[in-house]
């Protein structure tokens, strides 16, 4: 059974700093892309961030590069997000995902990831 857990949410203000952690079980963690979705209340969900197989490709939407940074260990069978000068506006529930494909330029959409963990809530205060 595949498990991906999310941890690491809380409150924090803005210029702050959160690490969201995915713990990955049942699953060959190496052959999976792994990435970050988040939804805000009333949006949809969007692409945060990805990272290939290996942790040799990384890619990110827009609005966090410079703030944010993927990684993996996967030796741990963990992908993190470190989130860096946070803003109000990245208040959401940030869920991990795993995906087979390994064309990064596909992975900004949901469709092709096949498992997804809970979420976790961040909330950033002004």
């Amino acid at each position: 059974q595949v498990q991906l857990v999310e941890s690491g949410g809380g409150l924090v203000q803005a210029g702050g700093s959160l690490r969201l952690s995915c713990a990955a079980s049942g699953l060959a963690f190496s052959n999976y892309a792994m990435g970050w979705f988040r939804q805000a209340p009333g949006k949809e969900r969007e692409f945060v961030a990805a990272i290939s197989r290996t942790g040799g490709l990384t890619d990110y939407t827009n609005s966090v590069k410079g703030r944010f940074t993927i990684s993996r260990d996967n030796a741990e069978n963990t992908v993190y997000l470190q989130m860096n000068s946070l803003k109000p506006e990245d208040t959401a529930v940030y869920y991990c995902a795993s995906a087979r494909t390994t064309t990064m330029s596909v992975m900004i959409l949901g469709k092709w990831y096949d498992y997804w963990g809970q979420g976790t809530q961040v909330t950033v205060s002004s």
